[in-house]
């Protein structure tokens, strides 16, 4: 545990009101392609309007690209890369949510390199080439508290033809600076407040569940873990609560860091297989759906006990004394900010899937499969699946 291995060249301006110091900063290039979502929010809500001022303040040309959607596709990547070529953008500005972060990394190295996003993407079918030439330099402003792909160079990208979901990137992808202001985040709704919430937990905990776990990232992983099971509730309770706001986005921006130090685990392989065969659920929420049968798993076969202990006892229970307190303080958490009764069901889930789904976590993202604390089957994979169904 004492060993790690840390790298991130990313400087974060984190804290409500610094987007308005965005344009004091030196930037990377002199014209920007700023990414965003094709949803009205950032838009309807001034934050679109109010970063192009900070580029304009930075003396910077700009052209925008607002095409990205909820669990980004390869053909929307290639498209906004060619649009940056066309418009001699030297460098990126991705102003939004996880997906548009997700979307900044691939569309930075395709704007650099030649052929297909899947000519670069490891695991399924992707080929795997390495890339030949530096990405456009990227800075992100996140709009919400979850992925913590603000300070890391992953961005997971969809392939409908071939049913896959597959984490993308590379070090020199790491994004140069990074704003993280929770006021621009008061305006994300309730349910994917929770959602997002529970993305940046889980990053956290599959962190403290993995092999690779350091002193380093324990003590990161627990401190986020501490601050979002504590102020989660309230945030999805009330969206103006900038308090909440603030401890939900340094959770969320502490697991990019924890990400860099230890790898999340089979859970988030197993939820992009779920959402690679059914687009229209929300990372999140499938990560909840599966959340309380994955950590069963470890907890039976006594893989971490004392990690679990250690995180039953950050979430609250400050008297834990054994692994199914975690589970207590989740199904707690869970229910406090109303996403308990979630249903695969509700997103066409069928009973028969379980092994397609095992079987495309461990096509898409097999090396999650190798942080898990013991090893886990396909057919373990698939009971999971099946235990979590309803």
């Amino acid at each position: 545990m004492m060993n790690f291995d840390f790298f991130n060249p990313t400087r974060i301006i984190f804290g409500s009101g610094k987007l308005n110091e965005l344009g004091n900063q030196p930037m990377p290039g002199k014209k920007a392609l700023l990414l965003t979502s094709g949803g009205k929010s950032v838009k309807v809500n001034g934050y679109l309007e109010r970063t192009e001022a900070q580029l304009k303040k930075a003396g910077v040309e700009y052209e925008i690209f607002d095409k990205i959607m909820e669990n980004p596709i390869r053909e929307v990547i290639m498209e906004g890369a060619a649009f940056a070529k066309e418009n001699n953008c030297d460098f990126i500005v991705a102003l939004g949510g996880g997906a548009v972060l997700d979307s900044s990394v691939a569309i930075s190295a395709m704007a650099t390199n030649s052929g297909d996003l899947w000519d670069y993407v490891y695991g399924g079918t992707g080929k795997g080439k390495p890339l030949v030439n530096k990405g456009l330099p990227i800075v992100t402003i996140t709009t919400t508290a979850g992925t913590g792909s603000e300070i890391n160079c992953w961005g997971v990208i969809s392939n409908l033809e071939t049913k896959e979901k597959i984490g993308f990137g590379a070090v020199e992808l790491n994004p140069v600076l990074a704003i993280v202001d929770p006021e621009l985040m008061t305006t994300v709704p309730p349910k994917y407040t929770a959602y997002q919430g529970f993305d940046a937990l889980f990053h956290n905990t599959e962190v403290m569940m993995s092999n690779g776990v350091n002193i380093l990232s324990e003590t990161i992983a627990l401190s986020a873990i501490e601050n979002i099971t504590k102020y989660l509730p309230r945030a999805v309770k009330n969206g103006n609560d900038l308090e909440a706001r603030e401890h939900i986005a340094y959770g969320s921006t502490m697991a990019g860091i924890t990400m860099q130090l230890t790898s999340t685990t089979a859970q988030h392989s197993m939820e992009h297989s779920m959402s690679a065969y059914h687009h229209n659920l929300p990372h999140g929420a499938g990560l909840i759906m599966i959340s309380k049968a994955f950590a069963e798993f470890f907890i039976e076969k006594h893989a971490c006990d004392e990690q679990f202990i250690k995180m039953a006892k950050a979430m609250g229970i400050k008297d834990a004394d054994k692994p199914e307190d975690f589970i207590t303080a989740l199904v707690k958490l869970q229910e406090d900010c109303g996403v308990a009764d979630l249903k695969m069901s509700d997103y066409g889930f069928t009973p028969d899937e379980s092994m397609i789904l095992a079987k495309g976590a461990r096509s898409m993202q097999g090396g999650l499969f190798l942080a898990n604390p013991c090893e886990m089957t396909d057919e373990d994979c698939a009971g999971i699946f099946d235990k979590s169904y309803r």
